[in-house]
């Protein structure tokens, strides 16, 4: 059966890096803001360390999001976890660690949370990501009753975690929805397209739903905005707004 005619396991909103705006991105802290909220799921960017570990972080450097100044592809996962990715955010977060994909794995698997894993490679390292990534994803799920979905931007690193990790459900990411989304689809065996919410029509989220696959789209913090995207048939929303977006089935 191919992919993504298999059940869609995912809630109807996701908690954007795990707790939205309400505590620090891609941090342990900002999942266990998600689980307050009542949350099922959610979504986190992973990259590697210099020395190939898997871990959280959105950008190519860890300025904005911790107290250190530099390359994240240059600083191994010791020196990265000597950074303060809390203190941005607030006093309350002051000393929260980036943590690696298994520390999440670890939390999820307890609280009973579903993930959206968005590879994300630092430059030049689409591959190399895409591949380790997924093998790790699979591996720290092993025998997990709903495997994480694996999303990406870039179709290189998605081609490489088809390759090492097959079995594990896999999502086309995007702005703009390209004319050729469905050849896109179709070679990744993908289960979905995410997409901008602002790029999607009435019509577009038809074609899509009709050709088989899921749709999730981000990030939507409008209440009213969520109503529309739900009428259209969109089945899962990304948002940073947990206190304004309850948590749906």
């Amino acid at each position: 059966m191919p992919q993504h005619k298999q059940p869609w396991p995912y809630p109807e909103v996701v908690a954007h890096r795990g707790g939205g705006t309400l505590a620090p991105e891609n941090t342990i802290a900002g999942f266990r803001e998600g689980v307050r909220y009542g949350y099922r799921a959610a979504e986190c960017d992973v990259k590697l360390s210099a020395d190939n570990v898997c871990f959280l972080l959105h950008d190519d450097t860890v300025d904005r999001t911790s107290n250190g100044k530099a390359p994240a592809a240059g600083m191994s996962m010791a020196q990265l976890s000597q950074l303060d990715a809390g203190r941005w955010k607030g006093a309350a977060f002051a000393g929260e660690a980036l943590p690696t994909l298994s520390n999440v794995a670890g939390y999820c698997l307890a609280q009973n949370m579903l993930l959206n894993i968005e590879i994300k490679p630092c430059p030049g390292r689409f591959e190399e990501t895409g591949r380790l990534v997924a093998l790790e994803a699979a591996r720290l799920w092993a025998g997990a009753a709903v495997p994480p979905l694996l999303s990406s931007f870039e179709i290189d690193a998605l081609r490489a975690a088809k390759a090492a990790a097959p079995a594990l459900p896999r999502a086309f990411l995007c702005e703009d929805i390209p004319g050729n989304w469905r050849d896109i689809l179709a070679e990744l065996d993908c289960v979905a397209l995410h997409c901008d919410h602002h790029a999607l029509t009435a019509e577009l989220a038809r074609e899509v739903k009709q050709a088989g696959y899921q749709l999730l789209c981000y990030t939507v913090n409008d209440p009213a905005d969520a109503r529309r995207l739900l009428a259209w048939g969109v089945d899962s929303l990304c948002t940073d707004r947990l206190d304004l977006l309850p948590a749906r089935r």
